[in-house]
């Protein structure tokens, strides 16, 4: 599941400091717009209203409301209901307790069918999803809000932020920046077996040398053995994916040895700054400029931090609120050419149920972390 922290927050943002923070956010919400859910680019905040509310489409958000993840259920449904003015089931989306099994989410998927969805977005578990997309039929597209791309495919698309589109997106800039050799250190594990796979199809594409990985639960070794797997020289730069052990304590070897570190999306849950051994390390994120609006909004009517997976929901959402409105709430909305804007960044779906999607690339300053680039789709 997705790390429920919101994006690390940044040093300056020029919109917000013209028109104040509250001011920016109720003219946003206030309105129609939807925080830039056109087409693929660059962020854009302002945007024309959407056609009017009619009866062309609705679509279902299937959210835990009750079980073991109810708190986060709620915060869901609440960022569903940003700028479209109430918690309540409207005309165009509607929100339906999945529970937190795969029966209850295929029931309430079964339920939302009755209710004439067109379209599903969540659930969030990738159990939940399988069983949501065979209770719904192929012709209903699900969009599932988990980070399991393995189970992409048919009628099911995959939302959230996966290993690979984290990355590509700091692998990427980091070739950019002139790193020729890029070294990994995972702890062992399903999710770094999935940073592993995704470091090496961006090595391909990118064409830099990716150091044979490191598959470490410890710091001890770790600069010896990316020494040896390089030949005797360490990488331009180290791949630290995955929060959490001996995260800080493998940084801080790293960041001795004078090698530039860098970081995936996990590293939006923890507090990068306070760590000594971060300091001047790049990571992928979802963009502080695009997410702030939002963030506000859902804190000044949740009082609960806006997390990923909130902001994961609300561009779900929107996204079926955009194509229900044109008549397009089916495979063929969902693959358009243009993609879609949304505050987590520009995106666009695959034939095969996978998601591309653009990162910001922060880098961890003192006290702080600063925006330094953006990635397309």
């Amino acid at each position: 599941m997705l790390n429920r922290k919101k994006p690390a927050a940044f040093s300056a943002n020029a919109s917000l400091a013209v028109m104040g923070r509250r001011r920016f956010v109720q003219s946003l919400v206030g309105s129609s717009a939807l925080f830039g859910l056109t087409g693929c680019g660059e962020a854009v905040l302002e945007e024309p209203p959407l056609p009017p509310v009619g009866t062309i489409g609705r679509a279902a958000l299937l959210a835990p409301l009750t079980g073991s993840q109810a708190s986060l259920g709620q915060i869901m449904q609440h960022a569903a209901s940003i700028g479209s003015g109430g918690l309540g089931n409207g005309p165009e989306i509607f929100v339906i307790d999945s529970g937190d099994t795969a029966a209850s989410a295929a029931a309430a998927a079964q339920l939302a069918l009755v209710e004439g969805a067109n379209m599903i977005t969540g659930p969030l578990l990738s159990s939940q999803a399988r069983s949501v997309a065979n209770a719904v039929g192929s012709d209903i597209p699900v969009i599932a809000l988990t980070n399991d791309s393995s189970i992409a495919g048919g009628n099911l698309f995959v939302f959230g932020i996966t290993p690979l589109q984290s990355a590509k997106s700091v692998m990427g800039f980091a070739a950019s920046r002139g790193m020729r050799s890029i070294g990994v250190v995972v702890p062992s594990g399903r999710f770094g077996e999935l940073s592993i796979a995704a470091s090496r199809t961006v090595a391909d594409g990118f064409g830099f040398t990716l150091v044979e990985p490191v598959i470490s639960n410890d710091a001890t070794g770790v600069i010896d053995a990316l020494r040896r797997n390089g030949n005797g020289t360490l990488p331009d730069a180290v791949y630290l994916p995955v929060v959490g052990g001996a995260f800080e304590q493998q940084a801080q070897v790293l960041s001795d040895a004078g090698v530039q570190i860098l970081g995936s999306d996990q590293w939006s849950a923890i507090d990068a700054p306070r760590i000594n051994a971060l300091q001047n390390a790049w990571f992928a994120a979802p963009d502080p400029v695009r997410f702030e609006a939002f963030a506000i909004a859902l804190e000044d009517q949740t009082g609960a931090e806006a997390g990923v997976v909130a902001g994961l929901t609300f561009d779900a959402v929107e996204m079926a609120r955009l194509l229900g409105r044109i008549g397009q709430q089916n495979r063929r909305g969902l693959l358009r050419a243009a993609g879609f804007d949304g505050i987590v960044g520009p995106y666009r779906f695959t034939e095969n149920g996978q998601c591309e999607r653009g990162l910001a690339i922060l880098k961890v300053v003192a006290g702080a972390t600063n925006l330094v680039g953006n990635t397309a789709v």
